[in-house]
This record gives structure tokens, sequence and C-alpha cells, in this order.
């Protein structure tokens, strides 16, 4: 177009108006010559007004932009000063110019207007830019855009007025204005200069926190020119190229990317959506306890009535939507600019076919096609890195606000969502927007793009092309079924992938007990199960896709066949010319990637929406009443809580938990609570912190809340750390508070002491050392209200009389605090201020403990009963006096309810999640560790181990692995259908070409028909090879996601109990989740297109090659810069993608701790704080991200810059080549070209996205390399018929330890128990009891020494023979999501009468009997369906099951009331009488019947002997049973 611009000088005539300006528009001065040039008045015009225009125009809104975006003022600095004079220079010059014309006219001469108008506005124009560069250091702008055009515009038109000048000055010496010409060299080069300087950044804003930060993101202080080419992002390339890349070495989160300046954002706008609709449905409330939808139901339910919900889409576009606009300009440019290239090789067809169009014409076209493929360049990856930072902002959002809302649902909707399908909604339907958000531009971008196609090649080829257009419009059902297909196989594929991870996150949590059991094998087939189901739906999805691929490839072919076809038969004059197949060819080129992309864009609108469904789902859940307890008008009263007329639920929908409780409690009073099993005692003091629906009546409460739940919820965090809870560290109280929980002898046994990690759930403290270390925590908080649900329950009689008298009662730490005690100890009663007695969720009576005795009521019977039934014990022998337990009366109509309907309370009231991981043993019970000794050893209290990133490349033998796991023969016939699909296509084009070099003999072309013939055959033999390849790679890639799950799971369930331990659950399932996910769908599509890239960049370099040989001289530097630039990213892409891998577990990890602990930390009011670890694990996760996505453009400018230089040499030598070459030729190099620098961006990215994808099959691998188990079962078996037959068992010297780093945790142990014999194992916490236990199942294998059980050698056996042979009830009830049936016998061994006598001999079958679906009764997530003394005797009933002759009780009644213990000891008296039986026992009680008791002291055997033996010789025992007021 700039050619034209001569025409306009009759307009500019009144400017221009002497002889010696005009000069009459005459295209053989501008086109027509050999030595092009503008005219004078042109140069003097236009090329002058033009950057003035541009600046002036740019200005309102740029002035604008800075006023609004003020990020603090610059120091003023060279550079400033530099910029801001040259402007002042040039208004000098510019002006000089204008003055001089005056003083010719002065001197007679005529002058032009011009002369006046041009440097007088060219000098205004400096000021402004003068002015501009001030005010853009006065707001903080280190680099502008608008300056760096204006300077480089300017440059340009003054550079082709510089070059007429010149050749002037060579032919017309006479007539050349000195002064002028000095003014405008000068004015040149400080053009020049002023561009060079603007093409650099300023330093910071004097404010700006980028000058604090130690590694800071340079984006916001990189130029202009480095924006746009990524070169910011070099250093951290070059860094990753030189060494692999660490956490440390990523750089600080821009502000505007923070979780904490991104969620609140988002949560603002969807209160405010929340407030429109609460305003439109006129403020009616609606029940929102609905549980989260399946996807099947979100997409195949039909909306009954549309009632207004409040649209999460509506929130995140107006959070996101202002900057992603951003992109929506950038695409609209990219989409006109692509449809330049065709149109450019047109012209250059028509000047090859034109042996006398001037030479420089074909350079010009050349540079023109270079220039324009580099403009692209820009504005597209631009266009992708606003879309890709929105992604990774919605990501942010959506992750946040799910957190943040599970912090503050009700009990009832945290019902209806297991942690699973939470964490799922975090991390997978987060991850599908941020995909989607890529590619939704294309939704509009696609149809665009399809309608500029078709114009030009309506332009080009005429009605035929409605041939081309009916192939696409029936294209569109095609894929309209496909993508309705997917849609069904992608719900059918997700419900799957839900079950199996939610019962991974069982099996995870529950190892321990598998083991025990050795139930390991039942589970990995019932995983396997819903895998196989999966990997069913992803087959079919395979042979869809390759369909799919079929239609996508073959659909450009087919249009341009038909199209082709129909232009060549409608008329023998139609003549199929080079220029009209080529330029038709590459817009049928840019039509394949809109026709590719939208169904794509649709399956994943599809997609987002079943997961916007989802999300908005969980984000309306009903949220916790804030003010549901008044904390301000206990305020300066005497009472700390007073309850009037209380009634409580669950949730809105559930009859009433909690009824009639009216209570006021005085401040500085224990209170002690008590009642049987489900009576509602935790759910009391769950309504006081406000966690149940208040129903009726009013709750208030004075001061802060401390509170400490039945089951300790534990951080994976040093022990310190969870005392503290984020509060600062009181050196002398933290002691204080150490002691008085009795944790300092735990201390020193931990390898660490304080500083030891505590693995998740708590997973290396027993049962009494974590409620130990949460009432510690509850007890450093210093606040003035203690809620305590039975903190003594797992803890020996002695530790537990040391906390209450120096926490709890009148002389504890806490006596003038006010202390709810919920209790099953007798011995505590007498010293609480006032005892609730709950019955069925109210409170029956109410008193200190002498005037309940002295009102002779229920409470009161019982007690006198009680004591009657010790006495009469204690005169036996048989037992001595118990004081340590409560219990409720055998003999029913007692207490108003019966023992049979406590044990078959329905419903465990209890709010907090167990923990469904048993206890693990003490870590480094060594005898105790001096001080010093911790000191030297900083890493002796590690336990847990981060997931690690590997550096380097990834290794050939990963993808060895891979293609063994698909299949060699399958992969490599997989590798040879790509190779006939491309060769058949590069023949196929190479064959047009030929077409249209034929001779036209009288207006027509010979063989058209053969032609046309030939050229579809080998389109059929490319569809037929492509759907070939297609399926084999994804039939392929199911074969392999198959093997490796199998393989990955077998490997985890065979690995050792200390694997576990110090590996986080967050780890293991991210493994069978996300890196499952990325093998089972993206490696084999990321394969697809690797290898068809890599077949189009060699097929593309093979055809330049034969077209224009002469480009072998540009190649291979061109190969040699492709392929360092490629290693060069590679090697940081693959880093950074293994850091966000990596940083990824720990999020998930933190997000599933704290959706176990809600309660716990809304109790203490942390909720902000937990808010910012999670916005700190996110952010640290998108500091990996985020340098990727601007890695892959960074990329993206150089490949596709190296794809521009391709096909400028192919241009270039065509052009030089002219002479040589047909235009057929020409057309099919270039329209090769133009696809190159696509192909090249996609190789790299693919080779990339390929290595970095594969890092998922070498981290499924790497269990396979980690320590193993011993085999389950040994081959041949040496375990005798039907042992144990007697239950004799002799350990001999036994020694274990936990680590190699760590000392004997049991030391050399000698002892024989005779078959039939009842042994206690006692000692205080720490001692070795659960050593002895794990090493007895080999748990733990024995460093030293051996175990005989009826003469056999335990350590012959194959684990699964040992443990199914012997039995042990933990302590610690683990149930798993699924049947009843499932629950009580896996391996369905047992017939229906067997399990319903258990269950009868379990006191559970009037429970079980009176559930809807009896045996099939679903359990939910942990059991928690069910009461925890429910759990403990389904636990007794798998022991009655087995029956074995060797049977180990765990504490396995520490945490339930003495009603359950002692239906469990009665049970375990009467059906294992003739059994061996191990009882590690906190309550000694229960022991003093015994055979003969062990007494552990610090993991070596101190006595062991019969119960009165031990009591007589006043030793260990002696002290231990004298504490338990015993003796």
């Amino acid at each position: 177009m700039l050619f034209r611009f001569p025409h306009s000088v009759s307009d500019t005539e009144r400017v221009c108006s002497t002889d010696v300006w005009m000069s009459d528009p005459d295209w053989n001065l501008t086109w027509h010559t050999l030595n092009p040039d503008f005219t004078r008045c042109f140069q003097n015009t236009v090329l002058i007004w033009v950057p003035c225009v541009y600046l002036w125009l740019c200005m309102p809104f740029y002035y604008w932009y800075l006023k609004n975006h003020d990020r603090g003022y610059i120091c003023v600095t060279h550079l400033n000063r530099a910029k801001t004079v040259i402007a002042f220079l040039l208004w000098i010059i510019c002006w000089s110019d204008v003055f001089y014309s005056f003083w010719e006219r002065s001197q007679g001469a005529v002058k032009a207007p011009v002369e006046y108008i041009s440097p007088l506005l060219l000098g205004i124009t400096m000021v402004l830019a003068g002015l501009l560069t001030q005010y853009e250091r006065l707001k903080g702008a280190q680099s502008s855009g608008i300056m760096l055009i204006f300077w480089l515009v300017a440059l340009l038109c003054a550079t082709v007025s510089f070059r007429s000048k010149i050749l002037q000055a060579v032919n017309e010496d006479a007539t050349v204005d000195r002064f002028r010409f000095t003014t405008f060299y000068m004015y040149w080069v400080l053009v020049l200069v002023e561009l060079g300087l603007n093409c650099f950044s300023d330093q910071p804003p004097f404010f700006s926190k980028a000058v604090n930060d130690p590694n800071p993101c340079p984006e916001a202080g990189a130029s202009f020119l480095s924006n746009i080419t990524f070169w910011w992002i070099t250093g951290m390339m070059l860094y990753g190229f030189k060494t692999p890349l660490e956490e440390k070495d990523l750089w600080s989160l821009r502000e505007v990317d923070k979780s904490s300046t991104i969620v609140p954002q988002l949560m603002r706008q969807w209160s405010n959506e929340w407030h429109k609709r609460s305003l439109r449905s006129g403020g009616r409330g609606e029940n929102k306890d609905t549980k989260l939808p399946e996807e099947s139901e979100i997409l195949l339910q039909k909306s009954s009535k549309r009632r207004r919900e409040p649209s999460l889409l509506l929130a995140l576009c107006l959070t996101y939507g202002p900057y992603f606009l951003i992109s929506t300009l950038y695409k609209i440019i990219h989409d006109i600019l692509i449809f330049v290239g065709p149109e450019i090789l047109r012209l250059l067809i028509r000047f090859v076919n034109d042996s006398n169009a001037p030479i420089w014409q074909g350079y010009f076209y050349t540079a023109l096609l270079f220039i324009c493929a580099c403009v692209q360049t820009f504005i597209l990856q631009k266009y992708f890195h606003v879309c890709f930072v929105t992604g990774m902002r919605v990501r942010t959002g959506v992750a946040g606000a799910v957190y943040r809302k599970a912090m503050v649902i009700t009990n009832a909707a945290r019902r209806t969502s297991t942690v699973g399908e939470i964490v799922n909604l975090m991390s997978v339907d987060a991850q599908r927007f941020m995909d989607l958000i890529t590619y939704i531009n294309m939704l509009w971008s696609a149809p665009l793009q399809v309608v500029l196609a078709l114009y030009f090649l309506w332009q080009n080829l005429g009605a035929s092309v409605l041939a081309g257009v009916a192939v696409m419009v029936l294209m569109v059902p095609v894929n309209a079924v496909i993508a309705t297909k997917t849609k069904t196989y992608q719900v059918a594929q997700m419900k799957d992938k839900d079950s199996r991870i939610k019962l991974m996150h069982e099996v995870l949590n529950g190892i321990k007990v598998l083991k025990l059991y050795a139930w390991e094998l039942a589970f990995k087939d019932k995983v396997s199960a819903i895998r196989e189901s999966e990997l069913r739906v992803l087959k079919k999805s395979a042979y869809l896709a390759a369909v799919s691929t079929f239609t996508w490839v073959c659909a450009p072919f087919l249009v341009a066949l038909s199209t082709f076809g129909v232009y060549v038969m409608v008329d023998e004059k139609n003549v199929l010319d080079a220029q009209k197949a080529f330029v038709s060819l590459a817009l049928f080129n840019i039509l394949r990637f809109p026709l590719n992309m939208l169904p794509m864009v649709i399956s994943s609108v599809v997609q987002a929406s079943v997961s916007m469904k989802r999300l908005r789902v969980f984000l309306s859940h009903e949220e916790l009443v804030e003010d549901s307890v008044d904390r301000r008008a206990a305020t300066g009263s005497s009472e700390s809580i007073v309850v009037t007329d209380g009634t409580f639920s669950w949730s809105n929908d559930d009859p009433p938990s909690l009824k009639r409780i009216n209570i006021r409690i005085p401040d500085g009073m224990l209170v002690a609570v008590v009642g049987h099993v489900g009576s509602g005692k935790s759910s009391l003091l769950s309504a006081l912190l406000g966690e149940m629906q208040k129903q009726e009546g009013s709750v208030s409460i004075k001061g802060s809340v401390a509170y400490m739940p039945q089951q300790a919820w534990i951080q994976n965090k040093t022990l310190q750390d969870n005392i503290l809870f984020g509060r600062e560290l009181k050196e002398s109280w933290y002691r204080e508070v150490v002691e008085a929980c009795a944790l300092l002898p735990d201390l020193e046994m931990l390898s660490a002491g304080d500083k030891t990690e505590i693995g998740e759930k708590g997973v290396n403290l027993s049962g009494g050392q974590k409620q130990r270390v949460g009432l510690a925590r509850a007890l450093y908080c210093d606040c003035s209200l203690y809620l305590l649900d039975d903190p003594l329950s797992a803890v020996d009689a002695h530790v537990g009389k040391h906390i209450f008298d120096k926490v709890v009662g009148p002389q504890g730490i806490l006596k003038n605090r006010t202390r709810i005690l919920v209790t099953h100890g007798l011995s505590y009663l007498p010293q609480a201020d006032l005892i609730l007695v709950m019955v069925d969720g109210e409170i029956t009576e109410m008193g200190s403990y002498m005037e309940l005795l002295g009102r002779q009521g229920a409470f009161a019977e019982f007690l006198r009963t009680y004591a009657n039934s010790e006495q009469q014990e204690d005169r036996s022998g048989e037992r001595d006096h118990v004081h340590d337990g409560f219990s409720l009366p055998e003999r029913p109509g007692q207490w108003g309810t019966s023992c049979t309907a406590a044990v078959s309370s329905p419903l465990s009231l209890t709010h907090t999640h167990t923990s469904t991981q048993p206890d693990g043993p003490l870590q480094g019970a060594d005898g105790g560790k001096s001080p010093g000794k911790q000191e030297n050893r900083p890493q002796a209290g590690k336990l847990t181990e981060a997931d690690k990133a590997k550096t380097g490349m990834v290794k050939p033998a990963v993808f060895w692995e891979y293609m063994k796991a698909i299949g060699l023969g399958l992969s490599f016939f997989s590798i040879f259908l790509f190779l006939c699909h491309h060769v058949a296509s590069l023949i196929s084009n190479y064959w047009l070409s030929l077409w249209t070099d034929d001779p036209v003999i009288n207006g027509t072309q010979l063989y058209t028909h053969m032609r046309l013939g030939v050229y579809g055959a080998l389109g059929v033999t490319q569809g037929v090879a492509v759907f070939s390849y297609s399926i084999s790679v994804s039939i392929g890639g199911v074969m392999a996601s198959r093997y490796l799950h199998e393989t990955m799971l077998y490997n985890v369930l065979r690995s050792p109990m200390s694997f576990f331990e110090r590996t986080p659950t967050g780890n293991l399932v991210n493994r069978f989740a996300k890196e499952m996910d990325t093998i089972d769908t993206i490696i084999p599509s990321i394969i697809k297109m690797f290898m068809g890239s890599m077949f189009n960049v060699v097929s593309t370099c093979a055809i330049i090659l034969v077209a224009t040989p002469l480009i072998a001289v540009v190649i291979p530097p061109l190969g040699l810069l492709y392929f360092f630039v490629q290693r060069f990213y590679v090697a940081t892409s693959r880093q950074l993608k293994r850091l966000e891998s990596v940083s990824r577990s720990p999020m998930l990890s933190h997000f599933t701790e704290t959706l176990l602990g809600t309660s716990v930390i809304r109790a203490f009011g942390e909720q902000e704080r937990f808010i910012s670890e999670c916005n700190r694990h996110i952010d640290h996760n998108q500091k990996a991200y985020f340098p990727s996505i601007v890695a892959n453009r960074w990329l993206a400018v150089r490949l596709e810059f190296v794809g521009s230089c391709i096909v400028m040499f192919a241009a270039l030598f065509a052009v030089v080549s002219r002479d040589s070459l047909s235009p057929g030729i020409v057309g099919l190099s270039i329209s090769y070209a133009l696809q190159v620098t696509a192909s090249l961006n996609w190789l790299v990215r693919m080779t990339s996205e390929v290595e970095t994808n594969v890092v998922a099959v070498e981290r499924v691998k790497e269990y396979g390399d980690t320590d193993k188990e011993a085999e389950w079962q040994v081959e041949p078996s040496r375990m005798p018929q039907g042992w144990p037959t007697n239950g004799y068992i002799e350990i001999r010297n036994f020694s274990l330890r936990y680590r190699d780093d760590l000392e004997l945790a049991l030391k050399d142990v000698n002892v024989t128990i005779e078959g039939g014999e009842k042994v206690g194992i006692v000692g205080r916490t720490g001692a070795g009891k659960s050593s002895l236990t794990l090493g007895l199942f080999r748990i733990i294998e024995a460093s030293e020494g051996s175990v005989w059980i009826d003469g056999v050698d335990i350590a012959i056996l194959g684990l699964h023979e040992l443990r199914s042979r012997i039995t042990i009830i933990p302590q610690d009830p683990v149930l798993f999501s699924g049947t009843l049936r499932m629950n009580l016998d896996p391996f369905n061994c047992y017939s229906d009468e067997d399990l319903w006598q258990a269950l009868e001999l379990a006191h559970l079958k009037n429970f079980v009997s009176g559930l809807p679906d009896k045996l099939n009764h679903e359990c939910s997530e942990g059991g928690e369906n069910l009461s925890l003394g429910q759990r403990q005797l389904l636990c007794l009933a798998r022991a009655l099951l087995r029956k074995t002759k060797v049977l180990v009780l765990d504490e396995a009644t520490a945490a339930v009331d003495l009603e359950t213990d002692n239906l469990i000891q009665s049970t375990i008296r009467s059906q294992f009488k003739d059994c061996t039986v191990l009882t590690i026992a906190h309550r000694l009680n229960t022991i003093m019947d015994y055979t003969r008791v062990l007494v552990l002291d610090r993991g070596q055997m101190a006595e062991f002997d019969s119960p009165s033996n031990l009591i007589a010789k006043k030793g260990i025992f002696y002290r231990m049973a004298k504490d338990s007021s015993l003796v």
C-alpha cells in the first residue's frame, strides 16, 4: 500500500505548491523501475506526519494509562536525562529548519507551505515526546512500547528520505540545500540514538518492592523489546542450562499473581453474586447440604425448573476478564496477519511468472514475508502469555476459594463431600479451567478464520469453494457425535478415577491395618477392578480419538480435493495453475487449525462446564453461622458459659442431637461430662464451639477458647510446632507445658527431641503421645475456656493421674480457668466442681459428686453397684480395685437406657474426623539421648521425605521402559505407519506441483482426470495410515497405562511401613492421580503430535532442498541454531516441570491435612494463619509454573524466528533462481516453508512436552527401586499344616530398630509363652510395647534374634502366611468405605452364618440387623458413620472370624468407655480361652487376672511373672499398679 501514496499529491497541492516540489503521480518512479523512490512532496508530508499523528493519537490513552498505573517515581538517571536532552535537541533542529525557511523567505525565495508546517509539527511532537518521557519517570514506567514504536516509525520514515537525499547528493549535487541536508543528517542520527536509548529499561521506582526482593521477577523491569522477545527470562535459561535449577533459583511471584491478591478478588465477586441472588429470591434460604454431584449427574440431568443460581462464570469473568480482554485484541490482529502470507505467496508466484518484473520486487516481497512473520510471532506469543497468566490466576483463585470454603462449611455439608472429592476440586477441576482459558478465544476466532479463509478461497477459485464448504458442513455432525461420545466417556472415566483415588486414599491411610491383616491383595484387586473399568473407557476413548484424528487430518485434504476436483471438472477452461493451487493450499493449511481446534475447544468447554457446576455446588454449601455462639453477651458477667433452652442438630434436616440444654457455668469451674457411647458428650462441646446448627435457644461464651478433640489432630510438622500452633515460643512457659503434659520422657526418647518431625496424622507417635501433644497445644494457648474431649483415654493410668493433677485438676495449671472435661474416668469425678450426666442428647442430672450421690438417683445407684462389684472382685483376688474407668450398668433400666442400646447407637456424634492411620511406633525409642547428641545431628528428627525433583536429562532408559510397556513390536509398527502417512502426504503435494506445471493447450490442461485420480488415491492412503497409527498409539498407551499402574500399585503395597511413615500421603496420591492421568491421556496424544511435527519438519526441509538446492548452505547453520535453542530450552523447561510437580504434593498434603482438622482450626481461631499457609503453598507451586510458561514463549519466539528465516531464505533463493524454477515448485517450496514455523515450534514444544511428561513414567517407576518387605508367599511353603496349633511363642535374644540410623528400640528380649497363656504387656510410653507386636507381625524385621511360634521360626515364612495365621485388634479401629461385609471379610472366605455369628459374639448383631441394608450397609470414608465403640467392636468381629491361635490386643480398648471395654474383655475370655492372648494395656485392671505380665522398660524386659508375684516384688509393675490405685 505504501507505493500508492503518490496519488495523494493532488490532495496536498496546497502545501506542495511550487514547481520544485510538485511531481505528478508516477508509478514509473516508485514501482515500474529498477531504482524506486518517492516524490519529494510525499517525503516531506506523509513520511514526516505519520510518526507525529501516531504519537498525538496515542497520547490521550497513554496519559490515562500512566495516570491510573502509578508505580512511584523513578529517580533521575543518566538514561532519563539523555532521552530528554535528545528530544530537546531534536526540537531545536526542527525549529531551526522553520527559522531557516523564514530567513530564506526574507531573502526573497518562494517557499512551499510544507517547509513551515512539517518541521513545526515535528518540533512540537518532539517536545511532546520529551514531556512524555518525564511523565513516564514520575509514574514509574521503566520502559515504554508507545515511545519505542514512535522512534522506530520516525527512524524508518527518515531512512527513506535519507536514501533519497544521498541519491540526490550523488546525482544532482548542484541542487543540494546544504543547511537542510546537515540538519536532516543530525536529525537522523539523533533519532537513531533516541531509538537505541528507548530499547533499554530504566531503574525500578524509588519505593518499588523489587528493590528489597532478593530474587524479583524481572518482567516488571524489562524493556519493551525484552518483553516482546521474552529476553528477560534468558538469565534463568542460561543458569538452568549450566546447572540444574533448584527451588532457590526461582523468582518471587509478582504481587498481581499472588494468592493474597487474586483469591480475595474472586471471593468478593462471588459474594456479590450470592448477594444478588438472595435479593432476587427475596431472602429465602435454601438447604445447600446437597451432595457434590458426579459429573454424569451434571451432564445428563435435565433441569426441571430454571431457578436462578449464583453464576460462578460471571464471578470469574468479572475477576479475570479485564486482563484477559487484552488477549482478544492480540488474537484479532494475529488472525488478520495470518492471511498476509498467502497473499504475498500469490505475488511471489506472479513475480516468478513475470520475467520482466524488476528483481528488487522479489526482494521486497521476501522482506515483507519475513517482517510479517516476525510481527505475527510477537503478537501470537504475547497473546499466549496473557492467556496462560490468566489461566494461572484462575487456578490460583479457584483453589484458594475451595480452601477457604472448606474452612467454613457445616459438618453436614462436609459429610456430602469426601476429602478426595474436595482435593479433586482444587486440583483437577481448577486445572481444567486453566487448560480451557488458553484456547477459549478459539470459540470466536475459529469461525472468523474460517470465514476469512473461505472469502480468499472464493477470490481464488470462485464458486468451486462451495464443494469444500459442503465437506466441512458434513464434518460438523461427525465432530458433534464424537464430542458427545467423548463427553460421555469422560464422565465415566472421571467417575472411575474419583472412586480409585478415594480408595487409594483409604488404602494409604489404613496401610498398617492392611499389612497386619494381610489384606493387601484383596485391596489390590479392588483397586485393579476399578482401574480395569477406567481402562475400558480409555480404550473406547482411544478408538474415538482415532476417528477424530482421522477426520481432522483428512478434512483439509478432502476440502482441497473436492474444491480442486469441482474447479477443474465444471469447466475445461478452468486451469489449475501454481498461483491458484498453492495459494489455495496455503489457505487450506490455515483452515486446518480452526477446524482441528474447534472440536477440542468445545470438548474443553463441556469439561469446564462440568467442573463449573461441581465448583458452584461446593461453593454454595451451607456455612457455619458465625453468630450462633454469642461471645459478647457473656463479657463482664461472672459466668463463662450460658446455654438457655438449647436445641442443636448437625444439619437443618437432621433431628436434634441435643435437646433442652440448660447450663450456667461460673468462671474457673471444672465440669465433668459423663455418659455412654453416643449420648452426645462430644456433640455438647461441638455446640459450644458453634460447630452444630442451633435450632433453638442461645449460647454465650466468655473469652478465648482452647479445644482438645477426642482423637488428637496432629500436623506433619515438628513436635514443637504442633504444640506452639503458630504462636511465639516462650521458653519457660513451653517447658512448663511440656512437663505438665508428661512429655519430657518422650522428648528424651525422640531422636531430635522436640525438633523431631511428626509424620502425617501423627504416624510416628503412639495414641497416648498424640493425645498429650494435642493437650499441650491447648494448654500452651493460655485461653480462658478449655473444652477437653476425653484427653486421658489413651494414656497410661499413672500418666493420666499426672496430667489430671498437673493440668486439669484443682491444683493444676488450669485451676483458675473454666474447664469442660468429657471423661470415662471415675477417679476424676470427686474432684470435679460440677458433673453433667448425659443420656440420648439430654442432660438428665447435674450437680457435684456428693450432690449426685445424695440424690439417690440413677447415677448414685450405678456408682454403688460398681463399687460393690469392685469389692467382690477384690475379695476374690481376681482383680484389684478399679478407678480409672467409667462404665454403664449391665442391667437394663438404669440411666434410662440399656447396654444394648448404648452399643447399638446408630451414629457417632463425634464431629472430628477420625484418623484412619493406626498408631505407629515411637520413633527412636532408644533409651534416651543426651541433648548433646541431638544437637550434633540436626537431621536426626527428620521423618518425612519431601518429593525430590530429579535433575538432568530424562534417561533413555525411561523412554525404553515406556516402549516396553507398550510393546516393542507395536511401538516400531506405529513409527512405520507415521512414515507411510508423511511419505504419502509429500508425494501428493509434489504431484500437485507437477499438475500445476502441466502445459496449457488451447486454454485447457491434459491428463486432468488422471492427475485428480492419483491425487485422491494418495489422500486415501494418508487417511488409512493416519487412522492406523492413531489406533496403534492410543491402544499402546492404554497397555502401557495398565502395566505401569499395576506395577506401581504392587510396588507400593510391597513397601515396608517405614516407607509410608517417611513418604507423605500427598506424594503417593499425586503419583496415582496426576502422574497416572498424564500417562493415561497426555503422553499418547503428545507422542502422536511429536511424531507428526518431526516428520513435518523433515518433509518440509526435503521439499525446500529439492526446490532450491542453494538453501543447503543455510539449513545446517539454522539446524544448529535450532538444536542449540531446543537443548537450551529443554534443560530448563524439564527442570521447571519437575519443580512444579514436586511443589504440588505439599500443597495437596496441606489441603488434606487441613480438611481433617477444620474443627480444631476454627476452635482456636487460626483460620487466617492456615489460609496464609495455603496461599504460600499455592504461590510456591505457581513460582515454578510461571517461569515454565514464559520459557515456552521464549522458545516460541526464537524458533519462529528460525522458521521465519527458513521462509525468507526459501523465498530469497526462489527469487535468485527464478529463471530455472517452475512456478509449481516455487509454490510448493514456499507453501511448505510457510508451515515450517508452526512445525518447528510444535516440534520443540512436543520434544519438551514428551521429556517433561515422560517424567511421570520416571516418577511412577521410581517406587520399583525402593526397599521392599519380604515375600508375601514363600514357594515352596515351609508352614506346617494347620499351623499354629498351640500358640506356643518363644522369643530368643530379640532386638529391633526402626531405622538403620536409630538405636535399638528392643534389646535382647527373651520370653517364653506357653500355648493358651494370657499375657499382659505393660510399660510407660516408648518402652517398646508396640515394637514387640510389630516384630511379632514382622512389620519391622528383627535386627538380631528370632521369634518361634509352635516350633517354626517366623522369619522363614512368607509375610501373608504369618499375618493371616495370627490376629490383632489394633488400637485405632480402621474401617474402609464399602459394605460391612467387605470390612469384615474382604476375600469373601466366610458364609453369612459365620459373619452373623461373629457379629453376635461382638455384641453388634442387634445394631446391624436394625440397619436397612444389614451386612450391605455402606460405611463412609474411615467408617465415620459408626461410633468409635461400634468400630472397635467390628474389629473384634474380624478377630472372631479368623479365630487364630494367637491374638494380640494393641491397646484395643484405650479409647472406649468401660462398658465397651467390658464387652470386649468378656468376649475374648469366652471365645479365645484356648488361644494365646497378648494384651498391651493402659488400664492395668484389664490384665490383673492374666496368667503373666511382661514389663518392658526402655526396650528391655524388666519383669515377667504373674501379677500377684510382681506386686509382691514391689518393682516397676508394683509402682504402676500403685499409680493406678490398684494396690
